[in-house]
């Protein structure tokens, strides 16, 4: 079992992978984007008007579990050889059981806790039939009519302000196998599987037809991500295949309730490629409707790099999946109790600590979003507040997304940045003291997170005590003066940045140590008295 299975010469699936639609030829792309931004450049201004869009997002994201959802096989398979994360039921061979993972099922619960919705009390799988070298059995263990979470909804922010999605249901199903597309060392196009994938477990997310705009549709996905990463369910890392957003488009003309057809998006590999692809794709639909074409219920794939997209395959119904429920695993039924245990291990949610930030601690929407929008920002945040509760809440929120983040953005990927809580307030408490300049406490902190030596140990070694004494200050001001008549003279004819220039000195004389305050308060009373 080791090693790339490979299936056929891959011929269809490589033509797919490079844009070309299976069973189309291979049309000229250039002049598809060619008549599409013609018809679009004649339509752009009056679309929006015109046309509505109604969006629906379905998000799929592979759950937190050390092993997959039927069997005992890990999930660590990231970076392992092909086909060694296998067993009889991944692989989908004949006489294989399933056996559920509880584990993954407390992910879902969790997740339709988190969002609001309704649980039933008895769920049950089924199998969703296709044919594809990616699905070993010939089908997907799944659920259709009796999801774990339905009815739910979520809010995010825009640039039009709060709005609130509601999301149809969260069920839970088994992922597929990894199709690779190659050229083989004769120099044939082939297509491979990787079996390490199949049968992890995969949650699906999907939202009513609320969505109008291509921000909203990007904001739902950041919002959801950072739910369920808050919440433990996922590390849903975009860029890892962890979690993969699809978007069903429609369009119909303003003041109508009938929905267009929709046309499903996929490839979409980031939130930026998110919101490209459905402003794309709305001016497309746009171009054709005013051109007369009908818009034709088909899927179609996100080109990052075109900016485009392009006709992957026609668009199933439910019903050219023939589910039926499955045979090989009973009913589950949810009690009560096993959902009030789950509620009560949820932590605070993104949107509650936003609120609380901005309500109870007087930070800016912005600081806000920015603290519950990064784990480690709120938890260093959270944890110097504990270590010195005395400490503003504003003051501690700028150190954490100005100097930490700013430090963690610098240092490279394999070089984790790790901030003591209570090193950091000792460090803020110094600065709002007036003992450590906010230059010297920036380097101060950077040589914490580097060596991870104590705030105290550094400030003595450097010797960053700030001078607050008035008469070694008035020492060091002269000095200055002294050392620099044009600028004082400069000063006296009416240049008020002298002032700024000679605060400088004193700072570098003194190695930042100075009290900033006193130095100008010393070089503004001396050269006053001087005129």
């Amino acid at each position: 079992m080791r090693g790339w299975s490979e299936v056929g010469d891959g011929r269809a699936w490589a033509s797919e992978a490079a844009g070309t639609p299976r069973g189309f030829g291979t049309p000229s792309y250039a002049k598809l984007a060619a008549m599409t931004a013609s018809a679009t450049a004649r339509t752009a201004p009056l679309a929006r008007d015109r046309y509505e869009a109604v969006i629906g997002v379905e998000v799929h994201c592979q759950l937190r579990t050390v092993s997959k959802m039927f069997c005992s096989c890990s999930t660590a398979y990231d970076g392992a050889a092909p086909n060694t994360h296998v067993c009889p039921v991944c692989l989908g061979l004949p006489g294989a059981l399933p056996v559920i993972n509880r584990r993954a099922v407390e992910h879902v619960l969790a997740t339709g806790l988190a969002i609001e919705a309704s649980t039933p009390e008895a769920t049950r799988w089924d199998r969703k039939n296709y044919f594809y070298p990616d699905l070993p059995k010939g089908y997907q263990i799944s659920q259709y009519d009796l999801p774990l979470a339905s009815a739910g909804r979520l809010t995010v922010e825009t640039t039009a302000g709060p709005f609130r999605i509601g999301i149809t249901r969260a069920h839970l199903e088994e992922d597929t196998a990894k199709l690779v597309h190659a050229t083989s060392d004769d120099g044939r196009k082939v297509s491979l599987v990787d079996f390490n994938r199949s049968g992890a477990p995969l949650m699906e997310i999907v939202t009513d037809p609320d969505i109008r705009t291509a921000e909203q549709a990007r904001r739902y996905a950041e919002e959801l991500q950072l739910l369920l990463r808050t919440i433990g369910a996922s590390d849903a890392d975009m860029e890892r295949g962890q979690m993969r957003v699809e978007a069903n488009v429609s369009l119909r003309l303003r003041g109508t309730a009938t929905f267009g057809t929709r046309v499903e998006v996929k490839n979409m590999n980031s939130f930026r490629s998110v919101e490209r692809a459905i402003e794309f794709e709305i001016d497309r639909q746009a171009a054709s409707l005013d051109d007369g074409n009908p818009i034709g219920q088909e899927t179609r794939g996100w080109a990052d790099d075109r900016g485009e997209t392009y006709h992957m395959r026609s668009k199933e119904t439910s019903d050219d999946y023939r589910y039926f429920p499955e045979p090989d695993l009973p009913p589950l039924h949810v009690d009560r109790a096993w959902l009030d245990a789950l509620r009560a291990e949820l932590p605070e949610l993104p949107a509650a600590r936003r609120a609380r930030y901005r309500d109870r601690l007087g930070l800016s929407a912005y600081d806000a979003a920015v603290l519950a929008g990064d784990p480690g920002a709120t938890g260093l945040f959270e944890g110097t507040l504990a270590a010195d509760p005395s400490l503003a809440p504003k003051a501690v929120a700028n150190w954490v997304t100005g100097e930490y983040l700013r430090l963690r953005k610098a240092a490279s990927t394999d070089e984790p940045v790790h901030v003591d809580a209570s090193e950091l307030a000792a460090i803020i408490r110094a600065v709002e003291e007036g003992t450590l300049s906010r230059a010297n406490a920036k380097e101060v902190l950077e040589a914490h997170t580097t060596t991870g030596a104590r705030a105290a140990a550094v400030i003595a070694e450097r010797g960053f005590l700030q001078i607050s004494d008035e008469g070694a200050v008035g020492e060091a001001v002269d000095a200055a003066l002294a050392a620099n008549p044009a600028a004082v003279a400069d000063y006296r004819a009416g240049k008020e940045q002298a002032v700024g220039f000679l605060v400088g000195q004193v700072m570098k004389a003194t190695r930042g140590q100075a009290n900033a305050a006193l130095v100008q308060a010393a070089v503004r009373e001396r050269l006053g008295r001087a005129e």
